[in-house]
C-alpha cells in the first residue's frame, strides 16, 4: 500500500495498524534489485509513481543499455544557488536463502518490529527515509531556499560502482549544480551515529609470476610458485601490521588502517607439471592518510624481491583522497552537525571502510557526507538475515526531515555571492 496523496503519509496509522511509511518501505524491500539481474525496471516504475505522490518532476538517464540513473527534484526558492543532493542506489547484492529465516525478499516483520529483507540496511531504508521526509516537508507546505536533488543510481554494488561512476562524466550531473551531498552510511551498534567524511582508496591488484617449467619430480629452480609464495608473504606480513595497529590502538577504526586480503590464485594446469606462470589478486582498501605514491613504490619493491620480472597490473585503482571537512568553520557541516545536535544525536566520525558512490562526488571536490541514522543496530550490510526494527527506520525519517531543510537553508556562500542578495526561505 502506497501512502495516501492527500496526505503526509507519515506517522498516520493505517487500518492495517502499520504506519503508511513502514508499508511503504516493506514494499520497496520486496522489489527484487538483487544482482546478478536486478529488476531495475520494477524499481522505476516504483519511483515513477513515488514522483507523481509527491509532484515533482522525474528525469531520467540511461548511463549505458539497462542502466537508467532516476532524478526527482524539489526546486528551491532560488535554484540557482548550490543544490543539495540526497544520493542512494536502488540494487542490492546476492542472497544465499539457504541462511536466512525468512524469505530474504518477503520483508518479513517479527513480533519486536525487524524487517528483515536484503537492503533493509544498505540502502533502501535510506531512500525511503528520504522520500518520506521530502513528502512531509511538502505536506506542511514548506519552501526551501535550496533545489533538493533525489538520485536513484544502479549497479552501486558491483565492481567499479558503474552507475555512479558513468554519471557523473554525463553533461547532466553538472546540470544539477551540487553543493553538498548526503549518501550511505552504516549501522552502529551504540547509542552514537556514525558520519563518514571520507573513504579508504580501492586498489584491486594482480601479480604475475613467471617462472621456469618442468617436470613434477624435479627442483627445478626459479619456478613461478616460489616466486608467489614471496610476493604472498610480503603482502600479508604487511597485512598483519596493520591488522595489529587496529587491534592495539584505541584511537584507530577500521577506515584508519589499511586492509589486505588475497582473493585469487591462479596457475598451472596438472599434479606433475611445474607451471610457467602463477598470478595472485589482492583487494586493497587505502586510508587517505597513506600516500598513494610511495605505497605503490612498496608493491613495486616487494615484486623486485619476488625475482626476475615480476610484474603487477591494477584491475582497480582509485586515486583520490578527497575528504569532506568537518570543522564548525564549514557551512554545510555546520549546518548538519548543529541539526543533529538539536536532536540529542551524538556523532561519530570516521572514514568509510569499504567504497560508496560517494567517492566520486568528492572526486569533484563536492563535500558529501555518509550517514544512515540508524543507531543500537548491528551492522549486517551484505549479511545474511540483513534487518532494520521499525522504530529505528521512522526515527530515521524525523532527522532527515530536520536535516534537509537545514541543508537547503544554508545562506547564500562566498562563491555564490555573485548571485542577487536578499534570499531567504519562505
Amino acid at each position: 500500500m502506497l501512502p495516501d496523496k492527500e496526505g503526509s503519509g507519515v506517522g498516520q496509522i493505517s487500518p492495517h495498524g502499520e504506519d503508511p511509511s513502514i508499508s511503504l518501505f516493506r514494499q520497496y524491500l520486496r522489489l527484487k534489485t538483487v544482482h546478478p539481474e536486478p529488476d531495475y525496471d520494477g524499481a522505476l516504475r516504483f519511483l515513477d509513481r513515488i514522483a507523481e505522490e509527491l509532484g515533482l518532476p522525474i528525469k531520467k538517464i540511461e548511463v549505458f543499455p539497462g542502466r537508467v540513473v532516476t532524478i526527482m527534484t524539489w526546486e528551491g526558492t532560488d535554484p540557482n544557488l548550490k543544490s543539495v543532493l540526497l544520493n542512494s542506489h536502488t540494487d542490492v547484492v546476492p542472497v544465499f536463502q539457504e541462511h536466512w529465516k525468512y524469505d530474504a525478499f518477503s520483508a518479513f516483520k517479527d513480533a519486536e518490529g525487524n524487517i528483515y529483507a536484503r537492503g533493509a540496511q544498505d540502502m533502501k531504508c535510506v531512500t525511503i527515509q528520504y522520500i518520506q521526509a521530502v513528502r512531509r516537508l511538502k505536506a506542511e507546505g514548506r519552501r526551501l531556499l535550496r533545489t533538493v536533488h533525489l538520485l536513484f543510481v544502479p549497479d552501486e554494488e558491483v565492481g567499479g560502482h558503474k552507475g555512479m561512476e558513468t554519471f557523473v562524466k554525463d553533461p547532466e550531473f553538472q546540470k544539477l549544480n551540487i553543493g553538498f551531498a548526503l549518501d550511505e552510511g552504516l549501522a552502529n551498534p551504540s547509542d552514537a551515529f556514525t558520519v563518514f567524511y571520507g573513504e579508504r582508496s580501492l586498489w584491486w591488484v594482480t601479480v604475475h609470476c613467471p617462472g621456469s617449467p618442468g617436470h613434477g619430480s624435479r627442483f627445478v629452480e626459479n619456478t613461478a610458485a616460489e616466486k608467489l609464495l614471496h610476493v604472498m608473504n610480503s603482502f600479508m606480513d604487511f597485512r598483519e601490521k596493520e591488522k595489529h595497529r587496529l587491534n592495539t590502538s584505541e584511537c584507530f577504526t577500521l577506515g584508519d588502517v589499511t586492509t589486505v586480503n588475497m582473493t585469487m590464485v591462479k596457475g598451472g594446469v596438472a599434479y606433475n607439471v611445474i607451471p610457467a606462470e602463477m598470478d595472485v589478486s589482492f583487494d586493497l582498501r587505502i586510508p587517505p592518510t597513506v600516500n598513494l605514491q610511495e605505497f605503490e613504490g612498496q608493491i613495486k619493491q616487494w615484486c623486485k624481491e619476488a625475482g626476475d620480472d615480476v610484474t603487477y597490473k591494477f584491475a582497480v585503482k582509485h586515486m583520490n583522497q578527497n575528504v569532506t571537512p568537518t570543522e564548525d568553520s564549514d557551512p554545510w557541516w555546520r549546518a548538519f552537525s548543529q541539526t543533529c545536535k538539536s536532536m540529542n544525536m551524538t556523532l561519530q566520525k570516521e572514514i568509510f571502510p569499504a567504497a560508496t558512490d560517494s567517492r566520486f562526488i568528492r572526486a569533484l571536490s563536492i563535500p558529501a557526507i555518509g550517514f544512515s541514522p540508524m543507531n543500537r543496530t548491528p551492522i549486517l550490510l551484505h549479511d545474511h538475515n540483513e534487518y532494520l526494527n521499525e522504530q529505528v527506520f521512522l526515527r530515521g525519517i524525523d532527522v532527515f526531515a530536520e536535516l534537509i531543510p537545514a541543508l537547503a537553508n544554508v545562506p547564500v556562500l562566498p562563491n555564490e555571492a555573485q548571485l542577487l542578495p536578499n534570499l531567504s526561505a519562505n
